[in-house]
């Protein structure tokens, strides 16, 4: 009964469109309505308004640091129940017919949570790629292939998790592989 409740109360956690929300509030418009209609943070500078964008990022990831950690703290073999539920829940929202963001942000808060190394790790790699390149869709997937790589020579522990963390961001940019492959992505600005 535990772990359902645990991977339900996670899901829901993650379902909250913080970016849409958002952009309710503050723009009076519908987030899905504006750029590539995602509901993720990128998306959310592409309204032109920066808090807004930084606001939607640090509630993303947020929504991943409070339930992981509570699970952490006491339900620690439910760590990684509480993990994809909360990723899941933020790709697949409930209050949006179940279409929501890139799940990058709350990535980023599940890493921070279960390991400060592996959040170092992304956020590094995620800044040198996006200064390199300007596009936020392969900074995202370069940094999120790091984890299970550091994994594999550092830590082989929770290296298969990790390894599906990334086939899932994977597939959640898929769209930006087609469109970084035929150099139509758009680049980002974020300051």
């Amino acid at each position: 009964m535990e772990v359902i409740i645990v991977a339900i109360t996670s899901y829901l956690m993650g379902s909250i469109p913080f970016g849409f929300i958002l952009t309710k509030i503050f723009l009076k418009k519908d987030i899905r309505d504006i750029g590539s209609g995602n509901i993720g943070a990128t998306n959310a500078l592409r309204t032109g308004n920066k808090p807004l964008g930084y606001g939607t990022l640090l509630l993303d990831v947020l929504k991943a640091i409070i339930p992981v950690i509570y699970t952490k703290l006491n339900y620690p073999d439910y760590i990684f129940i509480t993990s994809i539920f909360v990723f899941i829940g933020h790709v697949f929202p409930l209050w949006l017919k179940f279409k929501g963001g890139k799940g990058v942000a709350t990535y980023v808060g599940i890493l921070f949570s279960i390991n400060l190394i592996y959040g170092i790790v992304f956020v590094s790699f995620w800044i040198i790629t996006f200064l390199i390149s300007k596009y936020s869709s392969l900074a995202s997937l370069i940094a999120s292939f790091t984890i299970p790589i550091y994994l594999l020579f550092f830590n082989n522990e929770n290296l298969i998790f990790f390894s599906i963390m990334f086939v899932l961001i994977f597939y959640t940019h898929r769209e930006n592989v087609k469109r970084l492959k035929n150099k139509e992505e758009n680049k980002t600005k974020i300051y």
